[in-house]
């Protein structure tokens, strides 16, 4: 057996797992935990007769890794050692060590939790954190409790980079043990942040020559994607002398494309290799000494705003990084080129963000249904399903009719059994579903290829011309002869499966021709992403609410209903581009589609016509489909609108007059005024809004049309809120008028606190005492000029007459002589004319 760093903690590895049924291992690349653990550990007394399950984060890894195992034992793939991957397995009857992919393990638990025949699950690469290793952890743990009393399953973490902290929160009792490694060193040159005038492909492109210049041996670059990596290739194009092999690898690549990447450079040649972040981890690439890293990664992040996933270009974080850096010395000394700042480094974020934390989580919450859990508190996670997030994805799967929300919780469907048990994102499980009921399985099966991968094609977005190019109707490119072939195997295993787990299910021939059955399969797949084209042009709106367009000039504008498989757009976007689609004739809506149509009655406000309008609205999401006007109005709904657009516009919109406002400010005075418990209603205009049901709501059923508000008696309505005997009560604490020591009537103004007597002054003559009204409110005194101006303001006519009364006697008696301005106002008899009068 190989003798690799790793080597040296086995025998602690052993005894740990002798002594706990969880254990974690850290081990830094290069070190040999994934190829040379599993192998050691076969030996284990508590193993003997029980299978190995090594799950790994990437199909290139779980092929890559079983074969080296193989290599070691002697044996070719499908002995000893297996894998199971999509579309890909090599499992024999003797076959220990089972090499599989981690959404692999989440169907093996719901068919057997237990795990019957295993007696160690491996989590390799655990620091990325993938939804699908989360999950499959936290069914393991329950499976174990639930099942493996007797012979408790072990469970390995492994792991370059761990969040210690997170893995001690969950698995307590696990012991640590760490592998210092026998890494070569690693030079580390940092080159800064690529400048703003300046694209990431020609900096990377330089740091590619520079360092096949300054240093021997094959190159490793990271790129945030396919997009970037093409870009840099063609950057290079005609600057790399002949003996240097230029190479790509990311997942979507053939796998005879991904192994030349990896396999050493021929004699007498150097390698580069441009790679997504597929090769952080578990790959080995011969030859590497350099590693050029642009520090970024592309990650599928869900919109909460659109409940869409959006590729999202960030940072590494720094245990990336680290591992990037590591490609370099595995195999000898190396050196390792960072296109941003040391300061930058210290900045980096330690960890990347769990999966779960930040992804579309349908197909976990069906999963979630399947596994028999409503509540997801109900399992152990290292992170549990963010809320939100999950509610989002059980609406959908409502939508999709997986699930049904019940009182008792969500509840798995028939339907949602079926869609559970194929291998495929419960989207296209259940356009698969359709299309074997339509009678379309082939059809169904190509769609559902096109859209697991790739978009072969650019240019429109028409989904038929890539069904064409699929069928071998449009001339394929030579260099996407792979991906075509790759794609029709897809759809051949999407068959098998059909016939696998849909047997059972009856089919009807629809009579649809195969545009509109492929508008029908996309429609039941996306009935989120049904789209109505807005008023005219290219700009659509979903049924799910965000609006999107098509590319200029796009064939398929023309149509007004489109059925869309794929959009999307970058982060703080109002509107995304649609990438893939096809004509939804909106006929189908009453027939193959009828079942996501829901009839709506919609009474609302017409505010052009300024009405209540009612009608019968047959809805897809947002969308109208149709609407037909009703002539009756269900009574409840009009007045709750009718109050709604009251609260909306305010109470102006009532008939409101002068001597009704005065009415409600004299209420409104003694609201104030009274004692704590007092019998006074707040008829304030917050006030009233919030009772408008209670008190308004009675008298509204005439009202129909803006102008019928006029028919309100809203005197009589608001005078009812008084109950007896207050409306007696408001004459004598708030009267409206008050008689004055004149002998006539003065007009009491509620409107300003306290309320206002405006009087001219000779009126007052003779009266020293303030008026009071209320709850022992002394008035406030406007004392008026003969023209009717303000002299004077005072709630104190004593103090007035004793003080502030001699400068305006100074200032009227030469302005005003023939009216009475007395020496002493409180000894004459009032007047409000110029006649003198004296007191007898």
């Amino acid at each position: 057996m190989t003798t690799l760093a790793v080597s040296d903690v086995l025998d602690q590895l052993n005894a740990a797992l002798s002594e706990h049924h969880d254990v974690v291992l850290e081990a830094p690349p290069g070190a040999g935990k994934t190829t040379l653990v599993p192998l050691e550990l076969l030996q284990h007394p508590l193993l003997v007769g029980q299978k190995i399950l090594l799950l790994e984060p990437r199909r290139l890894a779980a092929r890559m890794a079983a074969g080296r195992m193989a290599e070691q034992l002697g044996e070719s793939v499908g002995h000893q050692v297996g894998y199971r991957v999509r579309m890909d397995t090599k499992i024999g009857p003797n076959t220990r060590i089972e090499v599989v992919t981690e959404g692999i393990l989440t169907r093996m638990l719901q068919d057997d939790p237990s795990l019957e025949g295993y007696g160690l699950v491996i989590f390799d690469e655990f620091h990325e954190r993938s939804l699908d290793a989360d999950f499959g952890l936290a069914l393991t743990l329950q499976g174990r409790e639930l099942f493996r009393d007797e012979q408790p399953l072990k469970i390995l973490l492994m792991s370059a980079t761990l969040d210690k902290r997170v893995i001690e929160q969950l698995l307590p009792q696990a012991p640590l043990i760490s592998s210092q490694g026998r890494m070569y060193p690693v030079a580390i040159h940092y080159l800064g942040a690529v400048g703003r005038d300046q694209r990431l492909e020609q900096r990377v492109a330089q740091a590619v020559l520079q360092a096949l210049e300054d240093e021997p041996g094959s190159v490793l670059v990271f790129l945030p994607g396919q997009r970037e990596i093409r870009q840099v290739m063609r950057a290079l194009s005609g600057q790399l002398s002949t003996e240097i092999v230029l190479a790509p690898l990311y997942g979507d690549l053939s796998i005879q494309a991904q192994q030349q990447a990896i396999a050493p450079a021929p004699e007498g040649q150097r390698k580069v290799v441009l790679a997504t972040n597929i090769a952080e981890t578990s790959l080995t690439i011969e030859g590497i000494r350099v590693v050029i890293d642009a520090g970024l990664s592309r990650e599928a992040r869900l919109d909460p705003g659109s409940g869409m996933t959006r590729l999202h270009t960030c940072r590494v974080s720094r245990a990336a990084s680290i591992q990037r850096a590591g490609r370099a010395g595995r195999m000898q000394p190396g050196c390792c080129y960072r296109l941003w700042s040391e300061a930058q480094q210290a900045q980096l974020a330690p960890h990347a963000t769990p999966e779960i934390l930040s992804t579309d989580l349908t197909a976990l919450a069906l999963q979630l249904a399947r596994w028999g859990v409503d509540d997801p508190a109900d399992l152990r996670w290292l992170n549990p399903p963010p809320a939100a997030a999950l509610s989002q994805a059980r609406d959908l799967l409502v939508r999709l009719r997986a699930l049904n929300d019940t009182e008792k919780g969500f509840q798995l469907t028939t339907a949602g059994e079926l869609m559970a048990r194929l291998p495929l994102h419960p989207r296209l499980a259940h356009l698969l579903l359709v299309g074997w009921q339509a009678g379309a399985t082939r059809l169904a099966c190509d769609v559902a290829a096109l859209l697991s991968e790739r978009d072969p094609l650019s240019g429109d977005a028409d989904m038929s011309r890539r069904l064409s190019w699929l069928k071998g109707d449009i001339r394929c490119d030579a260099r996407q002869k792979g991906v075509l072939q790759r794609i029709r195997q897809l759809s051949q295993q999407f068959y098998r499966l059909c016939g696998q787990y849909l047997g059972a299910l009856s089919q009807t021939q629809t009579g649809l021709s195969e545009s509109e059955l492929v508008a029908v399969l996309i429609a039941q797949g996306y009935p989120d992403r049904i789209a109505a084209r807005r008023h005219s042009g290219d700009h659509y709106q979903l049924s799910g609410g965000r609006a999107v367009r098509l590319v200029e000039a796009d064939p398929l504008a023309k149509h007004r209903w489109l059925a869309v498989a794929n959009c999307g757009g970058m982060q703080g976007q109002s509107v995304d581009r649609v990438f893939l689609a096809c004509p939804l004739p909106d006929r189908l809506f009453d027939t193959a589609l009828s079942s996501l149509v829901v009839a709506h009655t919609v009474v609302e406000w017409d505010r052009q016509q300024n009405r209540m309008c009612c009608e019968v609205q047959h809805r897809i999401g947002v969308l109208v489909v149709r609407q037909v006007e009703l002539k009756t109005i269900p009574m409840a709904e009009k007045n709750r609108v009718l109050i709604e657009q009251i609260r909306k516009q305010g109470l102006s919109l009532l008939p409101w007059s002068d001597g009704i406002n005065r009415w409600r400010q004299r209420v409104g005075f003694l609201y104030q005024a009274q004692p704590a418990d007092g019998p006074w209603p707040d008829l304030s205009d917050t006030a009233l809004l919030a009772g408008l049901e209670q008190w308004l709501a009675p008298y509204l059923d005439p009202i129909s049309h803006l102008n019928h508000f006029a028919r309100l008696d809203l005197a009589a309505i608001l005078q009812g809120l008084l109950p007896w005997p207050l409306p007696n009560e408001l004459e004598k604490l708030a009267p409206s008028r008050l008689t004055l020591p004149s002998g006539h009537s003065a007009a009491v103004d509620y409107s300003d606190t306290p309320p206002v007597l405006a009087v001219k002054l000779q009126e007052m003559f003779g009266s020293t005492d303030t008026p009071v009204i209320g709850y022992g409110v002394a008035l406030k005194i406007h004392l008026l000029s003969p023209a009717r101006r303000p002299l004077a303001v005072t709630q104190d006519l004593a103090s007035f007459w004793a003080n502030g009364y001699r400068d305006v006697q100074k200032d009227m008696k030469g302005r005003y002589p023939k009216h009475q301005w007395p020496d002493n106002p409180q000894a004459c008899l009032p007047s409000d004319g110029i006649k003198r009068k004296n007191r007898k």
